[in-house]
């Protein structure tokens, strides 16, 4: 029975978008810690702004956006071939396991570190204590975790409703209209209810900033979401041809069939 279910078609799809659904998750969660300069990506010197009366913005943004609108398409992959059910079963379970790598984070930052040879070892290369850059690098403030995983859990959920809206009104067509209109939804949720938990609630912020930094990292996730969209007609694409069009047809009718299940 084992191998069956390991040589199936659907089902070894599913675990490999499953896998990369999850480890995207995960490395947005890692690597959102760092800011960088959109502005000099391109070779541009950043130029501040002032927007609802904040001044000094530039699109200064953290690393996690470069992975999230890949999140998003995935999401919509999945939910367009397995259903709401299974989005809501993988981002479960990516939950469940960014929750449990950032106690590992802080179990590891927690173990005494050895300070004869490892916490001065970098010293040449610019940092003094390795401890401490550990500690930074991976011990996030719980605000912004928390923020992070329940922002990425209330969006993906809005992502699967929003998706098999405009799925019962289009059908089949218009690929682009429910993946891109889910997504441009999801993010604008995404962008501020992290802030929101994290800098309002966490650090006092006033509702003037969070929306005005919410706005700026917004229009980067539009516009990454608009630019994406050829992808999805890609990666289906492949999907019926590794499939084949008999069992993708009947994949996307079981998946709006359980849209309550």
């Amino acid at each position: 029975m084992i191998h069956k279910i390991l040589n199936d078609k659907p089902t070894k799809l599913f675990v490999l978008l499953t896998c990369f659904f999850v480890a995207n998750a995960l490395i947005a969660e890692c690597i959102g810690g760092k800011l960088f300069s959109l502005e000099r990506v391109f070779s541009m010197a950043p130029h501040p702004f002032t927007l609802l009366g904040e001044k000094g913005l530039t699109f200064t943004l953290t690393c996690g956006v470069l992975l999230w609108p890949l999140e998003f398409i995935m999401t919509d992959i999945v939910n367009e071939y397995f259903g709401p059910k299974a989005v809501r079963r993988i981002s479960y379970i990516a939950v469940g396991l960014i929750c449990y790598a950032f106690l590992m984070f802080y179990l590891a930052i927690q173990v005494p570190p050895d300070s004869n040879f490892w916490t001065g070892s970098q010293k040449d290369s610019g940092v003094p204590d390795m401890q401490a850059a550990f500690s930074n690098i991976f011990g996030q403030g719980m605000w912004i975790i928390a923020g992070s995983i329940i922002a990425f859990l209330i969006s993906q959920l809005v992502d699967v409703y929003i998706f098999h809206k405009i799925k019962k009104v289009t059908g089949e067509k218009k690929v682009w209209l429910r993946s891109t209109g889910s997504t441009i939804v999801s993010q604008l949720v995404d962008s501020f209810v992290v802030l929101f938990i994290a800098f309002k609630i966490g650090k006092g912020w006033s509702y003037q900033r969070v929306i005005a930094i919410g706005l700026v990292n917004y229009a980067y996730k539009f516009t990454m979401a608009v630019v994406l969209t050829p992808l999805i007609y890609l990666v289906e694409k492949w999907i019926e041809n590794y499939l084949g069009e008999e069992t993708t047809k009947k994949m996307k009718e079981a998946a709006m069939g359980v849209v309550n299940g």
